[in-house]
């Protein structure tokens, strides 16, 4: 899943980064309110950790940009700020969560993965696709009950699909999703292809059938 950090103070910035990326995230970064506005014009993510007190405005207007471009990112406001005013104000926006600083790395992380489990899984412990079930907690993947094993980038992309499954999603999509902001510079999509190859043979494999259909010309369709 692919996570926005907009926090100025670079220790904390850098810290939320190498932690959520330790847990399976790809996380990209912007350090005020001109890089953010930019960041989310330009790109999709699952969820946007936003601080409210930014160089050159505010995260309150970068929720309000996102709500006008009808982003569907889950949205969590961390500030400094523990007043009553500040958290309805982010809420009443169309924020999802609110902590207040100082908080725990690990508290983070559990409310993105609760956040992203209500808006794509409706809150479920475990995910299942016909034969296919996914236990997010511990990136655990069952085919016919039977474990498989799967490369961080291959649990990434069948997540993905499964969220999106019967729709077209576009081969730029699926590059932003599993290498943020950096596919850009890649010129080739033949990683995907190796990526979706290696996935198929092992569903394949444990009995799957195979889901994943090639939209030529624009990208690929599960289920």
């Amino acid at each position: 899943m692919k996570v926005l950090i907009i926090e100025d103070e670079p220790s904390l910035r850098n810290s939320i980064r190498e932690y959520l990326e330790h847990q399976g995230f790809i996380c990209e970064v912007a350090a005020d309110f001109r890089e953010a506005i930019d960041k989310v014009t330009d790109y999709e993510y699952d969820c946007i950790v936003a601080d409210i007190g930014l160089p050159f405005g505010s995260g309150l207007d970068v929720i309000r940009e996102l709500k006008s471009l009808k982003s569907k990112a889950g949205i969590i406001i961390i500030s400094a700020k523990d007043s009553l005013e500040d958290k309805l104000s982010g809420l009443e926006l169309g924020a999802d969560d609110y902590l207040t600083k100082p908080f725990h790395l690990s508290e983070l992380n559990a409310r993105i993965n609760a956040l992203l489990r209500r808006k794509n899984f409706d809150g479920n412990t475990s995910i299942s696709f016909f034969e296919i079930t996914v236990i997010p907690a511990s990136k655990t993947v069952l085919v016919h009950d039977k474990s498989i094993t799967l490369t961080g980038k291959e649990y990434q992309l069948l997540v993905y699909f499964i969220a999106n499954q019967h729709r077209v999603v576009t081969k730029s999509a699926l590059a932003g999703h599993l290498w943020g902001d950096a596919y850009d510079q890649a010129g080739s999509y033949d990683f995907i292809y190796t990526h979706i190859k290696n996935l198929r043979k092992k569903m394949m494999e444990a009995g799957g059938e195979d889901y994943i259909k090639t939209v030529y010309g624009t990208g690929y369709r599960f289920g």
